[in-house]
Order: C-alpha cells, then sequence, then structure tokens
C-alpha cells in the first residue's frame, strides 16, 4: 500500500504519517509504496492492530461483505477428463460435445477454445480440453483449483495403463472427485469386470462392489450411455453444492494465453465467480488490462460472462501464465500498482531468491515453526518391485509432529513430468538406481526441487528419520564432470570390454577422485573406476568434448552399444538449517 493508504486505513491526515516516517530518517511521499515491515512498524507506533492480507483476500472480503446471502446461485460444474493415451479420451468429448453442442448449433462447430460448455437437463456442465496430465498439474503448481471433478478414461479393452495410474496420482494430489468412465464397452474383447478390479486394486472400488468410486460403462464410438455419465457428474457435483455470485466482480484463473497478430495478446479465462463484462479493468498475474472484447467457445462475441464460463478476453498488456489468479478490480491505478510490485517480486526471484520449496534440510525449521506438517514424497525407481517396497517403507516412517504422505511411485527415469508434480505438490524426489535426465536436471534446479539419488534401501529411510528429527548429516554433491556415448564395444584381453565412445559432455578424465558410473535407458548400471582411457594407441589424461575415445571400467566389463558413460566427482556440504 502507498502512505496515502495507510493514512486512509489508520484514519489520519498523510502528513502524520509522513512525519512519523521522516523521524525514522525514510524520505518518501505521499504515492511511496510502502514494504510489509514498514506499514505494520508505522501502524503499531499509532497504536493499531496490524493484520495482513492478500489483495485477493482484501477484495473477496469487501465484496462478500457487499453481496446479499440471496445472490448466491448453484454454478456449472467445471469437468477435466483425463487417462491413458488411445483409450478415447478425445473421441468421448467429441462425442458428447456433437451429441449437446451440434444439435443446436446449425452447420456444425467451430472450437475456439480448449473449453466449452454442454447442456443437459437445462443444467450446464463445463468440459476443459487438457493437452494431458502435465498441465492440469503446471496449473496446479501455479495455485489454479479450475477443476471440480475429474473423469478418468480406461479402455474395457486396455485396462489400467501406466497413464491412468499418474492421473489417479494426479487427481488424488489435487484432492478432486473422480468418476471412472470404462470407455470402448462395444469391442469384441471388452473386459469392463477386469476394468473394475484393476481399479480396486489402486483403491478405487466401484460403487456396484461396495465402494464410493463412481464407475461408468460408456461407448464414445456409439454413443452409448453418455447421457448417464453426464447426470452422474451433475449428481457428484450436487454433493458438493458449488455456488457462486453473479453481483459481484469477476475472479477466476487464466486456462491459457497466446499473441494474435491482428488483435495483440489474448487469455482464455474461466470465470470461477461473479461476471465478467466489457470495460472492467483487471488483473492476471503481474498483468493489467482493460477488457475489449469477450468472445465465446463458439467464436461468438459476448457482452458478458458469469460464472463456470470458459471466455476469450481481447484488451491486456501482456501475456499471463496458465494458472494465474484473474480479478477484476475497480481501481485501475490499484491494478498497475499491485502489477508493479508482483513483476518486482518475480524479478527478484529469478535473480535467485529463495522460492520457499520444501527440502530435507528446511523439513525440521518448517515443523518446528508448524508450517509443515506433512511431507510429500514422489518415489522412482528401477524395477517397479523396488518402488513398491521403498513406498511401503517410506510410508511407515511418519509420527506425529509430520507424517510422510507418498503422491506417486513408478519405474523409470526421473522426467520432466516428475518435475513438475513435485513442483504442484512441493514435494522431494527420491531416485533409487536412477538419475533425472538432462531435461529433467535443468528443470528441478531451476524449480528448486529436492532430488535424492540412492542405491541402498536403507540409506533412503535413514535419511529421511535423520531429515524429521533434524539430523541430518552433510549431503554429498555430485558435480558432473563429463559424459560420453557408447558406440561399440571391443573385447580386450586385460578388461575383458572397451567401450568405444564419442564425449558427448565436458570431458572424460581419470585423474584421482573422479569416479565413473554406466548408464542403460538412465538407469543406474554400474558405478567404478576407469581403468584405461585412450585416445587411438594412446594412454591419456583426459578427453575433450566432441573426440573420439576407448574406455573401461576396472573390473567390469557389460557394457552395450548405446550405454552412457559419466565421470563424476564428490564433495560433502554441511546440511543447512
Amino acid at each position: 500500500m502507498t502512505v496515502k493508504d495507510l493514512a486512509d486505513k489508520l484514519e489520519l491526515k498523510a502528513k502524520d504519517v509522513l512525519k512519523k516516517l521522516i523521524e525514522r530518517r525514510m524520505m518518501m511521499t505521499i504515492n511511496t509504496t510502502l514494504d510489509t515491515e514498514t506499514a505494520t512498524m508505522v501502524a503499531r507506533e499509532f497504536g493499531a492492530d496490524v493484520e495482513m492480507r492478500s489483495f485477493e483476500e482484501e477484495i473477496l472480503e469487501v465484496e462478500s461483505s457487499a453481496a446479499q446471502e440471496g445472490d448466491q446461485v448453484t454454478r456449472a460444474p467445471v469437468v477435466t477428463v483425463m487417462g491413458h493415451v488411445d483409450h478415447g479420451k478425445t473421441t468421448l468429448l467429441d462425442a458428447i460435445r456433437h451429441s449437446r453442442v451440434a444439435e443446436r448449433e446449425a452447420g456444425g462447430i467451430t472450437q475456439h477454445i480448449g473449453a466449452y460448455s454442454v447442456e443437459i437437463n437445462n443444467r450446464r456442465i463445463v468440459f476443459l480440453d487438457t493437452p494431458g496430465h502435465e498441465a492440469f498439474t503446471l496449473m496446479r503448481a501455479r495455485g489454479a483449483r479450475v477443476t471440480d471433478i475429474v473423469v478418468l478414461v480406461v479402455a474395457a479393452d486396455d485396462g489400467v495403463m501406466p497413464q491412468t495410474r499418474e492421473a489417479i496420482d494426479h487427481a488424488k494430489a489435487a484432492n478432486v472427485p473422480l468418476i471412472v468412465a470404462i470407455n470402448k464397452i462395444d469391442k469384441a474383447n471388452a473386459n469392463p469386470e477386469r476394468v473394475k478390479t484393476e481399479l480396486s486394486e489402486l483403491g478405487l472400488t466401484p460403487e456396484d462392489w461396495g465402494g464410493h468410486t463412481v464407475t461408468v460403462e460408456v461407448s464414445a464410438k456409439k454413443q452409448t450411455n453418455l447421457e448417464l455419465l453426464l447426470e452422474m457428474i451433475l449428481l457428484v457435483t450436487e454433493l458438493g453444492e458449488l455456488k457462486a455470485n453473479p453481483k459481484r466482480g469477476a475472479f477466476g484463473s487464466v486456462l491459457e494465453a497466446k499473441i494474435d497478430r491482428g488483435r495483440g495478446p489474448i487469455a482464455t479465462i474461466l470465470v470461477k465467480d461473479g461476471t465478467l463484462r466489457i470495460g472492467d479493468n483487471f488483473i492476471a498475474g503481474s498483468i493489467v488490462g482493460k477488457v475489449r472484447a469477450l468472445i465465446d467457445d463458439r467464436g461468438n462475441k459476448q457482452e458478458e460472462a458469469g460464472p463456470s464460463s470458459p471466455i476469450e478476453v481481447l484488451g491486456l498488456t501482456g501475456l499471463p501464465q496458465p494458472g494465474d489468479t484473474f480479478q477484476v478490480v475497480a481501481d485501475a491505478s490499484k491494478a498497475r500498482q499491485i502489477s508493479m510490485l508482483r513483476q518486482n517480486q518475480a524479478k527478484q526471484k529469478s535473480l535467485g531468491e529463495k522460492g520457499g520449496r520444501l527440502t530435507l534440510e528446511s523439513l525440521q525449521q518448517q515443523i518446528d515453526e508448524g508450517e509443515t506438517k506433512e511431507l510429500p514424497i514422489i518415489v522412482k525407481a528401477d524395477v517397479q518391485g523396488s518402488a513398491e517396497v521403498l513406498a511401503d517403507a517410506l510410508g511407515k516412517l511418519g509420527d506425529e509432529r509430520v507424517k510422510v504422505r507418498l503422491i506417486s511411485s513408478g519405474a523409470g527415469a526421473i522426467n520432466e513430468g516428475d518435475i513438475v508434480f513435485a513442483a504442484a505438490s512441493n514435494a522431494v524426489i527420491i531416485g533409487f538406481n536412477v538419475r533425472p535426465d538432462r531435461n529433467a536436471a535443468a528443470m528441478a534446479e531451476r524449480e528448486e526441487i529436492d532430488i535424492r539419488l540412492h542405491r541402498i534401501i536403507y540409506d533412503v529411510t535413514d535419511e529421511i528419520k535423520k531429515a524429521m528429527a533434524g539430523l541430518l548429516e552433510p549431503t554429498v554433491k555430485e558435480i558432473q564432470v563429463g559424459a560420453a556415448e557408447v558406440r561399440e564395444v571391443f573385447k580386450v584381453p586385460k578388461f575383458g570390454a572397451a567401450a568405444g565412445c564419442l564425449v558427448t559432455e565436458g570431458k572424460i578424465t581419470r585423474a584421482g577422485g573422479i569416479q565413473a558410473r554406466l548408464l542403460r535407458d538412465h538407469v543406474v548400471i554400474h558405478e567404478g573406476r576407469i581403468g584405461s582411457l585412450r585416445r587411438f594407441k594412446d594412454d591419456v589424461g583426459e578427453v575433450k568434448n566432441g573426440l573420439d575415445c576407448g574406455i573401461a571400467f576396472e573390473r567390469y566389463a557389460d557394457i552395450k552399444a548405446g550405454d552412457i558413460i559419466e565421470v563424476f566427482t564428490q564433495e560433502k556440504v554441511a546440511a543447512t538449517v
């Protein structure tokens, strides 16, 4: 807030506040923006109690106090469709859209934005066409709770697949109700009972088996049971009592943003509450604007958009991020002031300020301060069996102060999807016998995600126990020196096998303290030392990036073409709390 805002809140003249600031050798004008500490200090000196509140909370409080209780209406549910590749998500969406929308639309539909609404029994349902789980989680990572319900599509002829498990993990982590649509029941080899059995094993017991998970058997191709699916969606959301107040200023989330050559920056907004009208001033993340035009999901211009409406907005000054909060603001100058503050905060964060991510080092401090009641963990291992054992062992580690919450476990290398999931859930990633790929490692550094890599299962449980007790030993930090790709393998008498390699990163060296590891499909096969390093027929100390060389491990010969050899050094870094 500015000096003038503070004076107004304290019911004082601005000159009295300025005098107090000058006494503290702070030279300001009435339009100077005060930071939190200064505003709190001045307010307390005038005998006021201080309570900090975000801009969104302030607006919400002002508008909810002005709004009448009778203004609340039931809003349409927002549904995200998820599932494995080729299980019929898009076909199901198209079938619903054509059966419910095309009958009102002469000449079919032109789908303009990644969200659309359909109508059943005079009730609307909004479907979000998300391009995969990463998009869903990225939005959650930025604080957007846009989805009221997730429809999980599982093919009756294929059953539960890796991406199905992933979708279930994402829905559970977001704490969103789940409906299962068992698709492709028209196929000859369809077996819905097998799908239900597999879902039960994942903790989703169908209602007809005595559980709580709503399952609907559908065929998107033959348009079977689509009405029943829509009715079930309405039934589940009725229990949640989704309410909104169309008389207040619009509040929602940014779904996507793009720059159009002729029209400038455009954002697709999902209005959660209130009504958005042409001419409204708004702020979306750190971007301000004034609504110039509103375009609905069928390309028609609209004067206003009510609760649970997906709408395209023109009139932005820049591009907001998907998941940013969208808020109508009465005072345009106030919106610009907040926009500048948010831009400065983003700039400071990008210049290296700590993002507040949960790490094992900071766990004890956050427990003591009452900030953390649980430790979310993502487990990745070389094989599914190891992942399950590790997940089970970690799940038993909690105590009365903090519990370990496993949000996902699986086999394979740590990839970018895992980093996005960890960022959204503020989780720590445990890698057992696996490594992050290059893109994932770079993304983890950028997002400040704590990744712990181990090869012995007891080391993992010990480290988590010590982190919870605040007794972490110095962290072993790994510094990668270089990497080489194995092109061919030759038999040699002394070492058994030597690899003909091309150095792809840094340099390969066999200096003292340097270790090497062999990776196959990002899984660690062997760790040891380099026994021989040659360039043509000469023994050499190091080989630089882009050059060929021959590498042999000490006492290890199981090398295959396509493997990656990494050389690295380790140093101990004291655990800081």
